[in-house]
């Protein structure tokens, strides 16, 4: 399995106020890749995997990975991939170095959705599932014929519009970066906020389109 690492422009998934330890988890970084890349195989997952994690553009090489001594923040991540199912996305923020040694927080993380990736996938073991019905609350584009766009360039007109129309963050001959378009909007739009459901749902699917096409 091929992955890319990207900025996590904002973590709007619920918050973990009390973190594990990611010294619980013995095996190494490459173990961690190991197992992710073959759960990600049996789902017929293709490349690449997306890793999105609190870092900055400067913190990232030419090829996608981290610099070496790239300043990592929230421990959260975020895996995104297509499987035979769709695509699909899952986060956590669960786990934190707490000692000088082990994983770092977020390649703890990515080690616990590796292992929740084979939890679900025992269940099909059982024969309780026989057409992935486990994975289904994980799709990462959501229901509804009005929520999605046609392409990564109309998702970003469209959150132009609503940056305008909301904060009048764009003006006039006045260009924003995607990704601080995208966390102005966050701010606004997320329920906890009162924003809007609707509007929420746009925004997490243009921020899809928009990190597939590498704009994010």
């Amino acid at each position: 399995m091929k992955y890319e690492i990207r900025p996590l422009v904002a973590w709007t998934d619920p918050e973990t106020h009390v973190r594990r330890g990611a010294h619980l988890f013995r095996a190494s970084w490459d173990d961690t890749l190991a197992l992710l890349s073959y759960e990600i195989e049996q789902l017929g997952g293709e490349d690449p995997a997306v890793f999105q994690i609190d870092v900055q553009e400067a913190d990232l090489r030419r090829d996608g990975m981290l610099r070496t001594h790239a300043k990592v923040g929230h421990p959260g991540v975020v895996v995104s991939f297509v499987s035979r199912f769709g695509p699909l996305r899952y986060a956590t923020d669960a786990y934190e170095r707490q000692y000088g040694y082990g994983l770092q927080s977020w390649q703890a993380n990515i080690r616990a959705i590796a292992l929740a990736l084979e939890a679900l996938r025992a269940v099909d073991r059982y024969g309780v599932s026989k057409r992935g019905e486990q994975y289904t609350g994980w799709k990462a584009l959501p229901a509804g014929g009005n929520v999605t766009f046609p392409s990564a360039d109309e998702a970003l007109r469209w959150m132009q519009r609503a940056a305008n129309a909301r904060d009048d963050v764009l003006a006039p001959g006045h260009t924003i970066r995607p990704s601080d378009l995208y966390r102005t909007l966050a701010r606004r739009l997320h329920p906890d906020a009162g924003g809007d459901k609707g509007d929420w749902d746009r925004l997490q699917s243009a921020k899809l389109l928009l990190t597939q096409a590498g704009m994010l």
